[in-house]
C-alpha cells in the first residue's frame, strides 16, 4: 500500500468522496455528499440520535445498552473524558499520516470495525454493510461468530481487511470452533481474535426489560414498538428475522431462525480456556490475538502462549459491571507487555480524540462497534463510510493539535 498523506483541510473536506467543492470560507462552505452529511451529523451522538428514531425501543436498547445497572459503560466514557493531552507546538503540521501497519498489513488509519453479534437487530444487512464500508476505507473489519453474515461471504466482501472474531463452542472438545477457524483460515481472514472474556452469559437488564428474544414473540408491546419504527419493519419483513447463519453447517441445512437461535443458545455456552487458546494459536497460520483481556497477569499468560496481539477490552461494557475502564487496563498491559506484543483496545470510543487517548496509552489501533452500528442505522448503506470519515478526520486533527504528525509520533510522545 502506498501511503498518502492529506492535509487536514482535505480530510474535513471528505478525502475519497466526489465531489468537495470550497465557497467561501467554513465548514459551511464545503460542498458534496459527503460533506452535506458531515454537517447534518457532524458527530456519533448525532447519528445516535437518528438511530434511535428509526429503530424500535428493543433494538436500539440491545445495542446502546451495557450489563447490570451500565456502570462499566459509563466507566468507559468517564476515564476517556478523563485523560488530557498537553499539546506541543510551533510544528509544521500541515501534512499528517494516519496510516499503520498491523501484523503485517497497512491500514489507512489506527482505528476498525468490532466485531458485533446479532448486529441485524438494529438494522438487517449491517454485517455486510459494514464489511464494504471498511473495504472502502481500509480499515480492519473484525466478523462476530453470532453476526447474521457468514464467514465466507465476508471473506469475499472485505478480502483485504477481514479478520474473524471466535466464541467457543465447547462440545466434543471444541469440534465446531475448530471447524470455524478452519473456514476463517480458508475465507482469507487476515487475523483471528479468539475471545475470552465470556465465561458465563451477562444479565443485560434493558433486554431484559423489554423481554428481547430471537426469533420475535408477536406481542402487544413489539407490535407497538416496531410501530413507531415503520421503515424498521419494512426491512424486517423484506430481509426476514436475523439468523445466526454461521451454524447452519451445525444445525442443519434446512434449520429455522429458531433451531439456529436454539443451537447457539444451548451450545454456545461454557470455558474458553488457555489450554484450547494453546491449541488454537498452534491450528492458526496467521496473526492470532485474544481478546477481552483486562488484568496485566493475564496479558503476560496470552504472550507466553505466543500471542501476536491482546485487544484489551471489557466488552464494550456488556459483560461485568464492576470491570475497570478499558482505556485503564491498557494503561497497566502497556507498562508491563507492551513491548512484547501488539495492543489494540475497545470499549466506549467515539470519536478521533478517544483514539489519541488510546494511542498515546500504549494501544497500536482502537476499534468501535456502537459508533458504526448507530452510522448504519441512521443512515443506511453511507452510514459506515460516514463514520470512517468522522474518525479519520478528527484524529487527523487530534494528531495535528497535539504536535504529532503520524501515528508512531503519537505514541512515542510521553
Amino acid at each position: 500500500m502506498t501511503a498518502t498523506h492529506p492535509s487536514v483541510a482535505e480530510a474535513v473536506a471528505g478525502r475519497g468522496t466526489a465531489p468537495v467543492r470550497a465557497a467561501g470560507w467554513g465548514s459551511g462552505g464545503l460542498d458534496g455528499r459527503a460533506a452535506l452529511l458531515r454537517r447534518r451529523y457532524p458527530t456519533i451522538a448525532d447519528l445516535m440520535v437518528r438511530a434511535r428514531r428509526r429503530t424500535p425501543r428493543f433494538a436500539y436498547d440491545f445495542v446502546a445498552g451495557g450489563v447490570g445497572d451500565d456502570l462499566c459503560l459509563a466507566r468507559n466514557r468517564a476515564a476517556l473524558d478523563a485523560i488530557a493531552i498537553t499539546p506541543r507546538l510551533g510544528l509544521d503540521m500541515t501534512r499528517v499520516d494516519t496510516t499503520v501497519r498491523l501484523f503485517g498489513r497497512d491500514y489507512r488509519a489506527p482505528f476498525g470495525v468490532a466485531p458485533m453479534g446479532l448486529a441485524g437487530l438494529l438494522w438487517p444487512g449491517v454485517d455486510d454493510a459494514l464489511a464494504r464500508a471498511a473495504q472502502r476505507a481500509r480499515i480492519p473489519y473484525v466478523l462476530s461468530t453470532v453476526a447474521n453474515t457468514t464467514i465466507e461471504r465476508v471473506g469475499a466482501l472485505a478480502p483485504d481487511v477481514f479478520w474473524y472474531q471466535l466464541y467457543g463452542v465447547p462440545e466434543n472438545d471444541h469440534a465446531v470452533s475448530f471447524d470455524l477457524v478452519a473456514r476463517a483460515e480458508r475465507a482469507g481472514a487476515h487475523a483471528l481474535v479468539v475471545t475470552l472474556d465470556v465465561p458465563v452469559r451477562s444479565k443485560r437488564t434493558r433486554d431484559v426489560r423489554n423481554g428481547l428474544v430471537v426469533p420475535f414473540r408477536p406481542t402487544l408491546r413489539t407490535a407497538l414498538d416496531v410501530a413507531r419504527a415503520p421503515q424498521w419493519g419494512l426491512a424486517m419483513l423484506r430481509h426476514g428475522q436475523p439468523r445466526f447463519e454461521n451454524f447452519l453447517a451445525y444445525a442443519g441445512r434446512q434449520a429455522s431462525t429458531a433451531d439456529l437461535a436454539s443451537y447457539v443458545f444451548q451450545k454456545m455456552t461454557g470455558p474458553m480456556t488457555w489450554e484450547t487458546v494453546a491449541r488454537l494459536r498452534e491450528a492458526w497460520p496467521r496473526a492470532f490475538l485474544v481478546k477481552g483481556l483486562l488484568h496485566p497477569d493475564d496479558a503476560e499468560k496470552a504472550v507466553s502462549l505466543g500471542v501476536d496481539g491482546i485487544v484489551v477490552s471489557n466488552h464494550g461494557g456488556r459483560q461485568f459491571d464492576a470491570a475497570p475502564a478499558s482505556i485503564d487496563a491498557l494503561a497497566e498491559i502497556a507498562a508491563r507487555v507492551g513491548t512484547r506484543t501488539s495492543l489494540i483496545v475497545d470499549g466506549g470510543m467515539m470519536n478521533g480524540l478517544d483514539l489519541l487517548r488510546a494511542l498515546r496509552h500504549g494501544a497500536q489501533a482502537a476499534f468501535a462497534g456502537r459508533a458504526f452500528l448507530f452510522g448504519y442505522g441512521a443512515l443506511g448503506e453511507e452510514g459506515g463510510d460516514h463514520v470512517a470519515r468522522l474518525f479519520e478526520e478528527e484524529l487527523r486533527l487530534a494528531l495535528a493539535q497535539s504536535g504529532s504528525a503520524s501515528v508512531a509520533e503519537a505514541r512515542a510522545t510521553p
